[in-house]
């Protein structure tokens, strides 16, 4: 699905992502994104999986920087960002990644990355460094609206989305601040606790949903917890978008590139035409 920054009917320049999101929702659909660390199994094959994931369905990448204190990770993602970091993981490894994924496919690449070593490698080139790579933006899962605002700026000046994170314990304040301060879509927690698969998709999310909603947002996306196509389709029934991991990064450490494109071609039939399970 090629997508690029559009004008809405008010004059409003929409983000690759947004407009991806909004193009999944007028087909009655939903948008399905799909996480992937780089570096694992190898730099290669992380680049290799990213782009097999688009062409099967995939909307929007999220690609995952290895970090050595994965505080929000499950066990899955947490062992293969520690085997990328094992086989030599650096920063720069990311950025060369998402150059390579957009020079394949015109899937928008959103990078998500715990704060510090954005902070490390200096807020502006990071900005500056994952625009010329054709990166979409950024998900910060620790970083908070209020410690943001070099960020914000960074982000504004480099035209990259910035992602932050809801979950069902914040404050409506708080979800005023992630909707009114989010470029791309709000980041939904299902749950609260670390990612992984799980048999059931809480209920929380719909609920924290509702309530983004009632905050302002016009595209929420919701996380942690979804594996199979049922879920997909559950969650798009109330959200803008559903976001797999831990069942992808399993994928294709038992099976390869081959098994997690399947696996992504079946979440992507889960995620279209919505409307019709209703």
């Amino acid at each position: 699905m090629t997508t690029s920054p559009t004008r809405t009917g008010t004059g409003d320049i929409l983000s690759s992502v947004e407009a991806t999101i909004a193009a999944r929702r007028a087909a009655g659909g939903g948008a399905l994104i799909g996480y992937l660390p780089v570096g694992f199994p190898t730099l290669t094959e992380s680049i290799d999986a990213a782009v097999a994931i688009a062409r099967s369905g995939v909307d929007i990448i999220e690609l995952g920087l290895p970090y050595s204190d994965p505080v929000m990770d499950g066990p899955v993602i947490q062992a293969a960002t520690q085997q990328a970091l094992a086989n030599g993981f650096r920063l720069r490894h990311g950025f060369e990644a998402v150059a390579a994924i957009t020079a394949q496919v015109d899937t928008p690449v959103l990078m998500m990355t715990y704060w510090n070593p954005v902070l490390q490698y200096g807020v502006d080139r990071f900005a500056d460094d994952l625009a010329a790579a054709g990166g979409a933006g950024l998900i910060t899962p620790d970083l908070i609206p209020d410690d943001a605002q070099s960020w914000l700026e960074a982000s504004e000046r480099a035209g990259l989305d910035r992602v932050f994170l809801a979950a069902p314990s914040s404050s409506d304040e708080r979800l005023v601040q992630a909707v009114t301060q989010s470029r791309g879509f709000v980041y939904a927690v299902s749950t609260m606790g670390i990612t992984g698969a799980r048999s059931d998709v809480d209920s929380a999310a719909r609920v924290l949903v509702t309530r983004l909603r009632e905050a302002g947002s016009s595209s929420a996306c919701v996380g942690l917890g979804i594996s199979t196509p049922a879920q997909v389709r559950e969650v798009l029934q109330y959200a803008d978008g559903a976001i797999v991991g831990s069942a992808l990064v399993k994928a294709l450490a038992d099976g390869g590139v081959a098994a997690v494109a399947t696996l992504a071609a079946e979440l992507a039939a889960g995620a279209r035409d919505i409307r019709a399970a209703v």
